[in-house]
């Protein structure tokens, strides 16, 4: 028999054993990706077509991605006369323009973490008469030991793998987020892919529910064994269903019981989800949709964007100069700083930070 005297009882820790039941989260270590100890490095960039899955079938995230490109070069940019006629030429496959190949790879440095165009020029003189964008998943990397880079190799869809390689001056090549010494960029999905996931499964699993609590499940007793009978009353009931009729038959033969699946509304998570694209990315969710926002928030989230693509701008301008030689400066949009000042100055009930909300304070207002 137990012993119930509760004297003789051992004191236990209040979370002694909680491991066993509860797993708590962790990060997963990394190490970064920099060039080897030998004569060279290859990168491969083996997540190319899958991160390239994610942006072409998820339309928040194409959107966030697409607007950061489109902000970055779509009010186009101003350059010396030389240089303009140099671009204005430029038809990447045939019947591209300058704009949309630097939208490309603005997007494409986004979406797999490099991108890459062909620099193709005059034999005799050397002027730049075309850039090609080309896939990053049939690209690699080249690095010396020194961890720079010695030359790009692209693979080559014959019956045999070979690779063409290209000299560092006859490749543009844009990368996202370096860090550390590592030798490629980084996606801006590789942050977000946990959260594409739940995103996905939560309106799969919504879909679902939906759709089958237009008929929801019912579970019919009879009372009979006879499967002519049983295969006939199916039948009926079936037809009753989807013809929206009613079915009658003989009281007391038919017992029917309905299960219904019901589940909170899943709205405000699947959104609070597809923040973390715009997050990612780096742009406020007012820039890339069409929502109803309040003027004030608008304003704000605009001025928190401007430092974003300014810098894209910049990067890209870097690039081009220090890659191809020719010096632009992409036009901005209009800023919206002299706007918030100038109201903030009207609204005379609050002016600035207040005492209050630049100091410190311990307990909730």
């Amino acid at each position: 028999m137990a012993d119930l005297n509760v004297y003789k009882t051992t004191n236990v820790g209040m979370t002694d054993g909680l491991d066993d039941f509860i797993t708590s989260y962790s990060v997963s270590a990394q190490s970064l990706d920099s060039p080897d100890d030998t004569e060279e490095t290859y990168w491969y960039f083996s997540k190319a077509a899958e991160y390239l899955g994610y942006y072409k079938q998820i339309p928040e995230l194409k959107k966030a991605i697409d607007a950061l490109a489109l902000w970055t070069v779509g009010k186009g940019f101003n350059t010396n006369i030389h240089d303009k006629i140099i671009l204005d030429h430029i038809q990447g496959w045939g019947e591209d323009t300058i704009h949309s190949i630097l939208w490309n790879m603005v997007v494409m440095k986004k979406v797999i973490g490099d991108s890459f165009a062909e620099i193709i020029r005059d034999k005799d003189s050397g002027t730049i008469i075309n850039l090609k964008p080309i896939s990053p998943e049939r690209m690699r990397i080249v690095v010396g030991k020194n961890g720079v880079i010695k030359r790009y190799e692209q693979y080559a869809k014959t019956g045999v793998a070979a690779y063409k390689k290209y000299d560092k001056e006859d490749i543009l090549h844009l990368c996202n987020d370096r860090v550390g010494d590592e030798i490629h960029g980084v996606s801006v999905i590789e942050a977000c892919e946990w959260v594409i996931l739940a995103r996905n499964e939560c309106l799969t699993d919504h879909k679902k529910v939906i759709h089958r609590n237009v008929v929801p499940v019912r579970i019919i007793e009879i009372d009979s064994d006879d499967s002519v009978k049983i295969a006939k009353l199916k039948a009926e009931y079936k037809d009753a269903i989807t013809k929206g009729e009613v079915l009658i038959i003989p009281k007391g033969t038919v017992a029917i019981t309905q299960d219904t699946i019901t589940i909170q509304d899943p709205i405000s998570w699947i959104q609070y989800l597809e923040n973390f694209f715009y997050q990612a990315v780096g742009i406020p969710r007012v820039i890339a949709t069409s929502q109803d926002y309040t003027e004030a928030g608008s304003k704000v989230g605009y001025l928190t964007f401007e430092p974003v693509y300014t810098f894209e701008q910049t990067l890209l301008e870097s690039d081009l100069w220090n890659q191809l030689g020719i010096k632009i400066a992409f036009n901005r949009p209009p800023s919206l700083k002299d706007n918030v000042q100038s109201d903030e100055a009207k609204n005379t009930g609050q002016v600035g930070f207040q005492p209050k909300e630049s100091s410190i304070n311990m307990e909730r207002e």
